[in-house]
């Protein structure tokens, strides 16, 4: 077939490597226009322009796609279908319905749950026991197209955000090479979303990093599980933020108030509205993200309440 991808982060890289490698012919790959990056703010190309263009693969960069002429330009591509993976840019009716057998997206969540910005995110704050990647069809109206196929993933005690990106990154290309396949073949099969399962995930905010140590130890592990790596759980240790990377579920030697910091050994314990935290990877203002015995090496920290 021959395909028109759209895409920017790294999310979207494995859908693309897989359909380079493959029989399909990649015509023309859409991408966010390049941004300010990094401390000298240079413009710099997304993951996705990167790998089309060693690719030798036409690349546009629209700020927009609802301008006349550039409906024209990809409707002249004359694509079979258009393939969305993050892209970041609504589609306008226009765009939806040009190619032949219009547009498929690889979304983040098992849908209904969690449709919008941040799935993987809001899975792991939820506690949520398994996530995965939806194949589904593109319509105006945001993710909620009918689903073509589903890839599972179950969200371990250990897992951060993080690390579900870049499982459900290659789980997305996995499910995309079946539903190509199944589409050649016409043996593919579209599953309406129930409306009454929906769920939203709603864009993060900065504003949501700072942790309320009254909530529970699970609460908490959570929420330092699902805001890494953007935009990481923080507190207040000495009057300076401290962000923390990594914690875990822990046994409290003495009853801690909500906050309040023990050093066990090598352990940096937190009391919390119910039970403790250890936290296990933390980082200062300036300074590298730390392992905890490190920073206990030139810190002290016991009988301190954090913020």
């Amino acid at each position: 077939m021959k395909i028109i991808f759209s895409g920017t982060p790294d999310f979207a890289v494995p859908a693309l490597q897989m359909l380079i490698d493959s029989k399909h012919e990649v015509c023309a790959v859409y991408t966010q226009p390049d941004r300010p990056a990094g401390r000298g703010r240079k413009l710099t190309p997304s993951p996705v322009k990167k790998l089309a263009l060693e690719a030798n693969i036409p690349v546009l960069q629209p700020e927009t796609l609802k301008n006349e002429d550039d409906i024209k330009q990809l409707e002249s591509f004359d694509a079979d279908l258009m393939i969305v993976v993050a892209y970041g840019l609504m589609l306008p009716q226009a765009v939806l319905d040009a190619p032949k057998q219009g547009c498929i997206n690889i979304h983040g969540s098992l849908l209904p749950r969690w449709r919008g910005a941040a799935p993987i995110h809001r899975a792991v704050i939820a506690g949520d026991e398994k996530t995965g990647v939806t194949i589904m069809q593109v319509i105006k109206k945001l993710d909620a197209g009918d689903m073509l196929h589903k890839e599972e993933c179950v969200i371990e005690p250990h897992h951060s955000s993080s690390d579900l990106h870049d499982k459900l990154s290659d789980l997305g290309a996995i499910g995309l090479e079946k539903v190509l396949a199944q589409i050649e073949q016409g043996t593919l099969v579209a599953e309406v979303q129930d409306e009454s399962l929906v769920t939203y995930a709603s864009k993060l905010e900065k504003t949501e990093s700072l942790l309320d140590w009254s909530l529970t130890a699970i609460e908490l592990d959570r929420k330092i599980r699902g805001l890494n790596s953007w935009p990481v759980a923080q507190t207040v240790f000495d009057g300076k933020v401290l962000r923390v990377w990594k914690a875990v579920i822990s046994e409290c030697e003495n009853e801690l108030s909500a906050g309040k910091v023990s050093k066990q050994g090598k352990r940096m314990v937190v009391g919390t509205g119910n039970g403790c935290i250890d936290l296990l990877e933390v980082q200062l203002p300036g300074g590298k993200r730390m392992q905890i015995h490190a920073f206990l090496n030139s810190h002290d920290i016991d009988g301190i309440t954090l913020g």
